[in-house]
């Protein structure tokens, strides 16, 4: 709980500008000033006067009972973890309010309170419609606070121009201590990210004094880490070291997660390097320890890789397993989020758009109106020019109106397209696949499903690179797609596994299908990529006759069968039959196998090198599997 507070604290210490602007009646100001003075200083007294003032509420006018209202938001959201209730209570000030500087807080508050829930899309509107208020805001302080506040949000999102561009604005228009301490972060930040902080550590340096003396220790803290980072891209390990290990203590001392697991997953990772196994364990382990506070984010990918890296040189093959899924399972939800983010800012920036394109046609559409009045009172000679204007105006909101719907239908595409390979997506695919058999059960039909994966794909990772990779998970989806026709649902599973869903198609006619898929993937020519290697896949085939119409099941015991054709020697197919051949009973147990093997191929082997142009192969590899979903035999 203490951590969780002065993450929400920190946050929102960025709104606590200075007091609120004078009003008439003088004995609730003062309350009212005072309250403003105690939010993020002193908890109590601030509880304590938010109390007085709702007693009091008759005494005050209309602009006081609004500041009182901006007060009692702020605390659903600091102290009350109400965040829905202070977005509620902002958004209806920031409509009501007469007041820019009120209106500005309330704004930023909402945009806060977005962003520490993670609905960045909300966040950016409430941003598009608060940011542009700050050229009428009479307090600097209040103004320093909100522009801070876009600046942290886009970084959150990844907009590190923005974000930069924001940090200087403040830092440009002479900021109180405090607003340029945080603008200063934000600026060496949003620098590092974008590769463009200056030569030397003069700049990081004087930030980190400069909220030092203000006793700011988080931020402090985190520009301490910004720095440990530049140091060991510039080799300067040792260094990137001693600065993490002397500040990590005051770190802890704060409670904030995010920033604990920042500092102990780079000092893990550096200690690795420097062949420290002992150290980089152990603060591998206290940056995971806050892994309740640090979820979806790069400190606990890099502590979860820096145990694997561990276990492996231990020679712990289990351990390595167990940090190997648990490394897989932080990176893949950290991209997801790094994705979200990024879709989230995309179509934030495509609705600003179109409510410009809106507002330009409403504009076009005045004028022609406009026009058109005034054309009725001239000649019939001008009736030519009336019609041509209203054929623009026409042709403007069509060619918008067209523009709109291909920007949607592009969003509906990404959402439903692995952007990689170009199939469908696991979610798009289950979708269509549940849809498939539905009408297939309804009108008495049959379906196949074939499910496969690909043989050692981390072998071919590891060896050649990911480039590689992504270029051999293309072609078996172009290759995979020869064999769909339009009735089938084809799609990406995830990482390398695949599976197509046949319409009307017996077990058979799957099986058949599978094998000569089996066959093209084998004939894979991979010398393009510099490299010549192997692509195979282990296949594994059912059908509703078997396994019935529900698609949790069919993909089930396709996926025993994909298995089973791993544990019989990889780059075959198998097939499900079940004890009791009534499709609509569940399988007691797996029967029968029906295997296809190459006839002309020993078991399958991770791909050794085999460079182009004669030169040396690289040595046989031998590796735990990369899939880490199910425990079953590698590769």
């Amino acid at each position: 709980m203490r951590t969780r507070s002065i993450r929400w604290v920190f946050v929102l210490a960025l709104l606590g500008a200075g007091p609120l602007a004078a009003a008439p009646t003088a004995d609730f100001e003062t309350t009212l000033r005072a309250a403003d003075r105690a939010r993020s200083a002193d908890v109590g007294t601030f509880q304590t006067l938010l109390a007085e003032l709702d007693a009091r509420r008759s005494e005050a006018d209309r602009l006081q009972r609004e500041k009182l209202r901006y007060l009692q938001a702020y605390s659903l959201l600091a102290y009350g973890r109400n965040a829905a209730g202070a977005i509620d209570e902002a958004s209806a000030l920031f409509a009501a309010t007469d007041s820019t500087d009120l209106k500005f807080r309330a704004g930023s508050l909402v945009v806060n309170s977005h962003a520490m829930t993670r609905n960045f899309g909300e966040g950016l509107r409430y941003l598009d419609q608060t940011l542009p208020l700050r050229f009428r805001v009479v307090d600097k302080d209040i103004r320093h606070d909100g522009i801070n506040t876009a600046a942290i949000l886009y970084n959150q999102l990844g907009q590190y121009r923005l974000g930069l561009h924001h940090a200087e604005e403040t830092l440009s228009d002479a900021p109180n201590p405090r607003a340029r301490c945080f603008a200063g972060h934000l600026r060496v930040e949003a620098q590092y990210h974008l590769g463009t902080l200056p030569a030397g550590d003069a700049s990081i340096l004087s930030v980190i004094e400069q909220c030092r003396a203000l006793r700011e220790v988080i931020v402090t803290n985190l520009v301490r880490g910004t720095m440990a980072r530049r140091w060991s891209d510039e080799g300067r390990s040792a260094e990137a070291i001693a600065l993490l290990r002397a500040s990590i203590p005051e770190a802890e001392s704060t409670g904030y997660a995010w920033l604990i697991g920042q500092m102990n997953s780079l000092l893990g990772e550096l200690l690795l390097k420097q062949g420290d196994i002992q150290g980089a364990q152990q603060h591998a382990q206290a940056a995971v320890a806050q892994s309740a506070g640090i979820a979806s984010s790069l400190p606990l990918v890099m502590a979860y890789r820096t145990l694997y890296e561990i276990a492996e040189r231990r020679r712990d093959p289990v351990g390595a397993l167990s940090y190997y899924r648990s490394y897989a399972e932080a990176d893949k939800a950290y991209l997801n989020d790094v994705k979200a983010r990024e879709l989230a800012y995309q179509i934030a920036r495509q609705e600003n758009a179109q409510k410009t394109q809106q507002i330009e046609l409403l504009d076009r559409q005045n004028q022609v109106l406009m026009l058109q009045q005034r054309l009725d009172k001239q000649d019939a000679a001008n009736n030519q020019l009336t019609i041509a204007l209203l054929v623009l105006a026409i042709g403007s909101i069509g060619f918008w109106a067209y523009r709109t719907k291909r920007v949607q239908v592009s969003l509906r595409r990404m959402a439903d397209t692995d952007m990689l390979t170009g199939a469908s997506n696991r979610r798009h695919f289950n979708h269509g696949a549940a849809q498939t058999l539905g009408r297939c059960e309804r009108d008495g039909e049959s379906a196949a499903l074939i499910m496969f994966d690909l043989d050692h794909f981390k072998a071919i990772n590891d060896s050649f690179g990911h480039d590689a990779g992504d270029w051999v998970l293309q072609q078996v989806a172009a290759t995979c797609q020869q064999f769909r026709r339009s009735v089938d649902r084809f799609g990406r599973l995830g990482g390398e596994e695949f599976a197509f869903l046949l319409h009307g198609c017996d077990k058979a006619a799957a099986v058949r299908l599978a094998e000569d898929c089996r066959v093209r993937l084998a004939a894979i020519d991979t010398r393009s990529t510099g490299h010549q290697f192997r692509v195979t896949a282990s296949f594994g085939v059912t059908s509703t006759v078997e396994s019935g119409y529900e698609l949790a099941r069919l993909l089930a015991h396709a996926d025993r069968m994909l298995y089973r054709a791993k544990g019989d020697g990889r780059n075959r197919v198998a097939a499900f039959a079940p004890a009791h051949q009534d499709a609509r009973q569940a399988p007691a147990e797996l029967h029968v196998v029906e295997a296809v093997a190459p006839a002309d191929a020993a078991p399958a082997s991770p791909p050794a090198s085999q460079p182009l142009h004669g030169r040396v192969a690289a040595p046989t590899l031998t590796l735990v599997d990369s899939h880490v979903d199910r425990v079953g035999t590698s590769g």
